[in-house]
This record gives C-alpha cells, sequence and structure tokens, in this order.
C-alpha cells in the first residue's frame, strides 16, 4: 500500500498523473476557499472553534466529490 502511494507521489509531482492538472488545481482552490470562508464566517458568530472546524469540514468534504467528478487521471 505504501509502495502505490509512493508512486503515484512521484508520479504527480513529475506531472503524470492528473491530465488536466490546471483544471484540478482551480477545482481543489474553489472547495478550499468556500471551506476556509465558512470557517471564517462560523468564526465570527462566536461558535466554540471545534464546532466550527467540524462544520466547515463536513461541507467542504461533501462539496470536494462534486467538484473533482469530471477528475481524469492518466
Amino acid at each position: 500500500m505504501f509502495e502505490l502511494g509512493w508512486f503515484s507521489a512521484k508520479l504527480f509531482l513529475q506531472g503524470k498523473l492528473i491530465r488536466d492538472p490546471v483544471h484540478f488545481v482551480q477545482q481543489t482552490a474553489i472547495g478550499t476557499s468556500i471551506g476556509l470562508l465558512l470557517l471564517v464566517l462560523l468564526a465570527f458568530v462566536k461558535l466554540p472553534l471545534l464546532l466550527s472546524v467540524v462544520i466547515s469540514s463536513l461541507v467542504t468534504g461533501t462539496m470536494m466529490p462534486f467538484l473533482l467528478k469530471d477528475f481524469k487521471a492518466k
């Protein structure tokens, strides 16, 4: 299992794993930005930090499969 992860990481760093890396980075940045914005907004509402992190993580984690549904690997 470790070997498979290491091989995938090497291919990713060499630029041979993802067909359209710009699209992947763009979609990941969108999801991360929305999650960060939600975390900051929840912090301004004076929720406990743990609850803010849990809520924003759940929303971001639920959103990522929809953002990366067209992800293509080589």
